[in-house]
């Protein structure tokens, strides 16, 4: 049931914040995954009533469960280079101030056709062929090293504003630019998001007023996904989970530009 007051609710229904866990589940083994599992998280909170601009921030809640999982998972693997993933991460961050504040600063009808289209663009990129990453981890270069973390200034703009999509950000700079494996890159991705949602998550709280128990429930379940899809090598199927996505996605945008 969609209730226009979940902003005001102290106590939300549980079936409300069980729809979260799931939703939770599915946006965390995405986002590891594939990407773009934050195009079901935020949607589902403004359907539920809450405010555009305070869904955005209380999707962060959830988001930091997801990484500090992922970060773990690849630890326990023997995967983790945390000076590079720290020095990345830290560039992160005034860009991630910028568009985090400027986030707070949008309209909250703005912020839903805003949101329509850059699902869109999203949808369009996840449509097109991806790249083949590198099958053998190569020191980057000190031109490759600056440039990424140049790179990743403008990163944490967008993951600040908006989060949607940046995996597609993160992966081509870490592959294609500094030329890193796949397991490198999404190691050192998973902990870049980590570093940059702490200060988008400090930024939305200290401007808006969070629903923390949407935040909560969302990142229970985002924890759970994220830590399923890093411990497991998940081939067969991805094909079907993105045409399922795509679909409810466009559900989505429909509901959010004509409804």
């Amino acid at each position: 049931m969609l209730l226009s007051g979940a902003l005001n609710r102290y106590n939300p229904p549980m079936l409300e914040l069980l729809l979260l866990c799931v939703t939770g589940v599915a946006t965390g083994f995405l986002n590891v995954m594939a990407g773009g599992g934050s195009m079901l998280s935020v949607p589902i909170m403004i359907f539920l009533g809450v405010p555009g601009a305070v869904a955005n921030g209380t999707n962060r809640i959830a988001i930091l469960p997801q990484n500090v999982s992922a970060v773990w998972a690849f630890y326990r693997k023997g995967f983790s280079h945390f000076k590079l993933s720290l020095s990345l991460g830290a560039c992160t961050i005034p860009g991630t101030l910028i568009g985090a504040t400027l986030a707070t600063r949008v309209p909250n009808d703005q912020f839903n056709t805003l949101l329509a289209i850059i699902m869109v663009m999203v949808l369009i990129i996840m449509a097109l062929p991806q790249p083949k990453t590198l099958e053998i981890n190569q020191s980057p270069s000190r031109n490759r090293l600056i440039a990424g973390h140049i790179l990743m200034v403008a990163i944490g703009f967008w993951g600040g504003f908006i989060h949607i999509g940046v995996g597609f950000l993160l992966m081509p700079v870490l592959s294609r630019v500094m030329q890193l494996d796949l397991i490198s890159t999404n190691m050192h991705k998973v902990f870049i998001v980590l570093c940059y949602t702490i200060v988008a998550l400090a930024v939305f709280a200290s401007e808006l007023e969070l629903i923390w128990k949407y935040g909560i429930a969302l990142g229970i379940g985002t924890w759970t996904g994220a830590w399923i899809a890093a411990n497991m090598q998940i081939k067969q199927g991805i094909g079907a989970i993105k045409v399922t996505l795509n679909i409810v996605i466009v559900a989505f945008i429909i509901k959010l530009i004509f409804f």
